[in-house]
C-alpha cells in the first residue's frame, strides 16, 4: 500500500504539511454538535417503531423486571464505560494497523490521566480513507450497529448501549468533520499530543 510508512522523507517535495487540531475544551464544545443530532435521530426513531414500550404499564413492568439492575446501575455503567472505552480504542488501533507498514507496532495505546481518557495513536502516515475508516470504526461497530439491532428487535437495552457508544464516538466524528474538505489523495498522520491530525497535501 502506498504512503503507509513513517518515513517523512517520502513526502519531501511532493507534499506540504498542515495541522488540523483543537484543544480539549474546543473538542468538548464541538462534540455537542454531534451528540444532539444523534439523540434527535435515535430516540424518536425507537419511540415511533415501538410506542407500546412506553405506556405507563410497560414502564412499570420494565422497572419491576430490572429493579436490581437499576439499583446497581451506577456501578454497571462504570464497568460498561471502562471496558467500552478500551474496546473503542482497540478498534481504532486494529483498523489502522491493517494499513500500516509495521502493523500493530505502529499503534500506541495510553491514557490521558488528567482527563481519565484512554487513547490510541497511529504513528504512521496513512491514506485519508484508511485513516477515516479507523476513525469511524468504533462508532459503527459499538454504536450504530447495536442501536440498529436494538431498534429492529425492540430490545431497549441493546438500543441504549448503541446510543451511548454512538455519542461516545462524537469526538471521532469531530475529527472526521475536520477532514471533510480534504482530497482523496491527501495523507494523514495522527497527532501524537493534540486532538486532531497532520494532513499532507500534494503541492
Amino acid at each position: 500500500m502506498e504512503h503507509t510508512g513513517t518515513d517523512i522523507d517520502l513526502l519531501t517535495g511532493n507534499y506540504h504539511r498542515k495541522e488540523l487540531t483543537m484543544t480539549a475544551g474546543q473538542a468538548n464544545m464541538y462534540a455537542l454538535s454531534f451528540i444532539v443530532p444523534i439523540l434527535l435521530l435515535y430516540i424518536p426513531a425507537y419511540i415511533l417503531v415501538w410506542p407500546e414500550q412506553f405506556t405507563l404499564f410497560q414502564l412499570k413492568s420494565l422497572f419491576a423486571n430490572y429493579k436490581a439492575w437499576i439499583l446497581f446501575s451506577p456501578a454497571i455503567l462504570l464497568v460498561v464505560f471502562v471496558f467500552g472505552a478500551i474496546v473503542h480504542e482497540m478498534l481504532h488501533g486494529f483498523t489502522w494497523a491493517i494499513f500500516c507498514k509495521n502493523g500493530t507496532k505502529s499503534i500506541r495505546y495510553g491514557v490521558y490521566w488528567h482527563l481519565l481518557t484512554p487513547y490510541c495513536h497511529c504513528k504512521e502516515v496513512l491514506p485519508i480513507r484508511a485513516y477515516m475508516l479507523g476513525g469511524i470504526m468504533p462508532g459503527f461497530v459499538m454504536g450504530f450497529l447495536p442501536a440498529l439491532a436494538g431498534l429492529l428487535a425492540g430490545n431497549l437495552l441493546l438500543f441504549l448501549f448503541g446510543l451511548f457508544f454512538s455519542m461516545a464516538a462524537s469526538g471521532d466524528l469531530l475529527v472526521l468533520w475536520m477532514l471533510r474538505h480534504q482530497k482523496k489523495e491527501d495523507l494523514v498522520q495522527d497527532h501524537p499530543e493534540k486532538i486532531g491530525c497532520y494532513v499532507y497535501v500534494k503541492n
